[in-house]
Order: C-alpha cells, then structure tokens, then sequence
C-alpha cells in the first residue's frame, strides 16, 4: 500500500488520535491528551482501524469508584476518624456521639472499626466509656489508609491495586456506599506495520480539511487550502438495511388478505366530531366512556360541522328510537355536544361515515332485504354494518 496517498486520506480526527498512540493505550487517556470528545475518539480509531493502521482489542476490566458515602467522606473525612478525634482520652459514649454529631449508625461502625484496629478500649460501666489507645494516637497522627485510598484519582483499575490498596479496598468494600465496582468494555488501539511506517514517516503540521464550505467557494480561499483525499475503495464495516416492525409486517399481511378477497380500506381524518366518534354509533351523550382518559378533545377548533342529511336522524334515534322500533336513550339530544371535535378513539367512526356516502346503486340488491328484515326485527345498526363488512360492500 501507497503510504503517502493512505495517509493524504486520514481524517482531521484521525490526524489528531494517531501521534499519540505509541504512547497512550485507553480511550480515557487519549481523550484527555487530544482534548477530543469521546465520541470523535472512538470514530477516529474505527476509521483508523478500517484503513488496517492500527487494531482494536477489547478488553474487560473492573473498575473501583467512589460511590455516595465515599464522595462524602472524601471530602469531610472518615466517621472513624471523627468519633476518635472526640474521644479526649476518656469519654461517654453519649458525650462524643454529641460532639461529633455522627448518626447512630456511623456512630456504631467507627466503635467497631476504632476496636478492630486496637485504637480504643472500651469499659462497661453504668455507661460506655471509650479511651483513646497508643495505637489510636499514632492514627490520628499518620492518618488512616482509609482517608488516603479515598483521595486517589477515581475510577482505578482494579488489577493495578497495589497489597496495601488491595487491602483497604476490601475493608471498603464491605461497609455501605463507600465504593463501586464497574464492569466495563475498554477497546485498546495498537499500531499495525502499516501504522507504524505512517508515525515514522510523520504528519504533516499543515492544516488539511475535509469539506468545502460555501464562504471558501464565495471567497476563493479553497485555492489556498489543503483537502484530503477520499478512499471510494476502502473497506468498511457492512451495516444491515432497515426494515419494518413486526407488528408492521403483519398488518400489511393482514390487509393485503382482505384487499385480495375484494375488500376496500377505508380512510378517514383523525380529528371528527362527536357526531361521527360517537353520536352516529349510537352512544349516548352522558356515557362515561365520553370522558374516559384516552379521549381528547380539541380545543381549537373547538367545534364542527353536522351532517344536514342525518343530523335529525340520529337526534331522533337518541331520543325516541326514530324508525328502528327502539325507544331510543329517552334524553334531549344537543347538538352543540355532538359538534364537539376530538381525536378518534377506534375506526368504527369510518364504518358509519362510508355508510353514509354509499348510493343505492352501490349496493347489491340482498343488502336491501336485509335491511328491511333487520328494520322489522327491530336489531341493532351494529349487526348491520357487521353484515356490510362481511359481504364485503365497504
């Protein structure tokens, strides 16, 4: 491979991450070195690595930080360190609870760590007396590894723990929110034979760009400036088209079966009145399900228009039945409520609208006789519209 045309392609990122390379092995370190966003790091290296200049390892590592308790004690010191700073050679119990305002439970966990690590004694008598040990003065002097493991640089690899560390770590470990672990991912660039001959032979300090903007093209300044090449031929990861959901896949199945059997879709707005959603399917006008959470109604505009033909059809059919041998709701009906916009709550509200638009020619001669039969048998409008959908007239 041409080593001068591969390296007139790299990127302005890629310029950036790969000097530092030999020195550098994480993610973190060279984000914080280049001054990039992690995000540039990562699409640096992925192109870099498409371009056979360097090869990214994963690696799982765990990491130890500092959770609530320990920010905490980071910065306002160790309960333990506290509780026997107050301990005055001899004092209650009570007494250093007060002076040092710790809680009952920190309070009883810095009585048995101070105890473990032989810095107090403890005698019982009508009260629990503390007294400050040798061993505790020479802590409150030289300071407990606890604080100091506290004020390392977080989060640390857990494999670079050190014995000393290893031990306080696990002493941290057991006691509540002090510290973390974080099993992580970390990707590790290293540089190829090819990489290396690029770091060897140098890049370029000239500023190289990789698109033309309209104020160069207005200005002339492109003449001046120095692009990159592009790589048509390079080889680059292969991504997988999209495609549609499943739920998707199997409504259009679903409707295709239906369209081949002779069936027509029907389509309506999502916005109707109250008229169509509700009144037309013979929902009366106090019906809870009118308020229901899942019903929306428009405020502007708050109202539309009715239906001339079958505004007094359907008025009549709330009120007394109409022609159906129903006695109807047996309620004034108002249109204002019916007039009211919302947003559809099912697609019924379509059935009754395309009912309403098919002419007489439109429909086969048995849908007729039905329909009288089903006006004499007094049966609901619903079982009607169920006979259309099935003989396929809508």
């Amino acid at each position: 491979m041409d080593i001068k045309k591969l390296t007139q392609t790299l990127h302005p990122l890629e310029r950036k991450v790969l000097p530092v390379l030999d020195k550098l092995s994480s993610v973190k370190e060279i984000t914080e070195t280049t001054g990039l966003q992690e995000v540039e790091v990562m699409r640096a290296l992925q192109w870099l690595q498409n371009k056979d200049i360097i090869i990214l390892k994963e690696e799982l590592k765990e990491l130890v930080d500092l959770d609530k308790n320990g920010l905490n004690y980071k910065n306002n010191g160790l309960p333990e360190k506290t509780f026997l700073g107050e301990v005055k050679n001899e004092s209650t119990l009570d007494a250093i609870q007060k002076r040092s305002h710790l809680d009952k439970q920190e309070l009883s966990i810095s009585l048995g760590i101070l105890k473990s690590k032989a810095a107090i004694s403890i005698k019982k008598d009508k009260e629990i007396k503390v007294k400050i040990t040798p061993q505790g003065k020479k802590l409150l002097d030289k300071g407990f590894p606890e604080e100091d493991f506290l004020k390392k640089k977080f989060p640390i690899n857990i494999s670079e723990l050190k014995d000393l560390d290893k031990l306080t770590f696990n002493n941290l470990k057991k006691r509540k929110k002090i510290i973390k672990i974080d099993l992580i991912k970390e990707r590790i660039p290293s540089l190829t034979e090819t990489g290396k001959k690029i770091k060897k032979q140098g890049l370029t300090k000239t500023e190289v760009l990789d698109r033309l903007t309209p104020s160069m093209m207005k200005t002339g300044s492109w003449k001046s400036k120095k692009f990159r090449h592009y790589d048509v031929k390079i080889n680059v990861p292969e991504i997988s088209g999209g495609k549609k959901h499943f739920v998707s896949q199997a409504t259009d199945y679903i409707k295709k079966i239906w369209l081949d059997m002779g069936f027509r879709e029907m389509k309506g707005n999502l916005v109707q009145t109250s008229f169509w959603n509700l009144d037309s399917l013979f929902v009366p006008q106090d019906h809870p399900a009118r308020d229901i959470q899942d019903t929306f109604y428009i405020k502007n505009p708050k109202y539309g228009k009715l239906p001339k033909k079958f505004t007094e059809r359907v008025k009549a059919a709330h009120e007394n039945g109409w022609t159906t041998g129903s006695k109807g709701w047996q309620y004034g009906w108002s249109e204002d409520i019916a007039k009211e916009n919302m947003l559809r709550t099912h697609t019924t509200v379509l059935s009754a609208q395309t009912t309403s638009k098919l002419k007489k020619q439109d429909l086969p001669a048995k849908f007729f006789s039905v329909k009288r039969v089903y006006r004499n048998e007094t049966l609901s409008w619903k079982s009607l519209f169920e006979f259309i959908q099935v003989e396929g007239i809508v």
